[in-house]
């Protein structure tokens, strides 16, 4: 696989969100449509406490991937009621369309007390070609269990073989790496499938991608595409701690194929997306997302500072 890198493609702080959020689009998820491209992104907002709020938003991209059309001007789904898996934040939210309506799967998150953060995944239903999304439920179809106890979310959902496939991310470990430091997390990607992309059934527990930096390795954001009789899974990964700040630890995309959607060969020269110094991208490659238009294969993914400043895109070379 050779890819083109196209450059950055969308800046938020360059457009009047809602919500308040005015940097960070994170995640972005393309929904393509006969004329256009909507792509769904995350984007936060500061609470009364000075703490963040991510919020989902939209762009709407003519088919050169370019051209502005329109960004969301109201609220795509609220976050959640008091106490649920949603109240702090959606991020991200993968959509696909299902019949005559867009299912939309957020990965909500709320804040904890011992350690920062706590994930699940939803399910959410638009039927007006996904410019808002109404809940099923107040709680998550995909959440921690028994042998995942930590940290579901990011959820990738496709219909393959008559069935809904989901590709998600599980928390394995919560651990402070240094005295007295706040608790870092580690997470691998797992699968799930469906009949009717509601009820799920998990292969509980199975690290279905082999690290690459070791036990200490976190992967995030699976995204899956078939080209031609085989499977790729692009996604994210990084050392579990010390990434923030230290670009030789941070977020890296990476790649595995598969010819029957259970067993993955990982192979991370394939992305090569080489970049300059100085870059947008330059310290970090993260929170990718692949899709088919009009016969092109892209890639859309977030540079440094885990897409503080926007989101770019790679082409896949015929």
């Amino acid at each position: 696989m050779r890819w083109i890198r196209l450059g950055k493609i969308f800046d938020p702080t360059e457009h009047r969100l809602p919500n308040g959020c005015e940097q960070f689009a994170q995640s972005p998820q393309a929904l393509v449509f006969d004329d256009f491209v909507r792509i769904y992104f995350s984007t936060r907002a500061v609470d009364t406490n000075g703490k963040f709020l991510s919020h989902i938003a939209f762009v709407d991209m003519r088919k050169n991937l370019r051209d502005v059309i329109r960004v969301s001007d109201r609220t795509v789904i609220p976050l959640g009621g008091l106490g649920c898996f949603d109240e702090h934040g959606i991020f991200p939210m993968n959509v696909l369309r299902v019949g005559n309506r867009v299912f939309g799967y957020p990965c909500g998150w709320n804040r904890r007390v011992s350690v920062s953060v706590d994930t699940a995944i939803g399910l959410a239903i638009s039927s007006d070609d996904g410019l808002t999304f109404q809940r099923i439920g107040d709680g998550p179809v995909l959440a921690p269990s028994l042998h995942e106890p930590f940290l579901v979310g990011d959820g990738f959902v496709k219909h393959f073989a008559g069935s809904f496939h989901m590709w998600y991310i599980f928390g394995t470990e919560w651990k402070r790496y240094a005295p007295g430091a706040a608790p870092d997390r580690t997470y691998r990607i797992g699968h799930a499938v469906s009949s009717d992309g509601i009820q799920w059934q998990k292969e509980e527990a199975r690290r279905i991608i082999p690290d690459r930096l070791g036990p200490d390795e976190s992967q995030a954001l699976p995204t899956v595409i078939q080209l031609g009789s085989r499977y790729h899974m692009f996604f994210c990964y990084r050392q579990s701690f010390d990434f923030r700040a230290n670009p030789g630890r941070g977020y890296r995309i990476g790649h595995a194929w598969s010819d029957d959607l259970s067993n993955w060969t990982r192979d991370d020269d394939s992305p090569r997306l080489d970049t300059e110094p100085g870059a947008w991208d330059s310290d970090m490659q993260c929170y990718p997302h692949v899709f088919d238009c009009d016969g092109r294969v892209y890639l859309l993914y977030n540079g440094n500072q885990f897409g503080r400043h926007g989101f770019g895109l790679a082409m896949l070379e015929t």
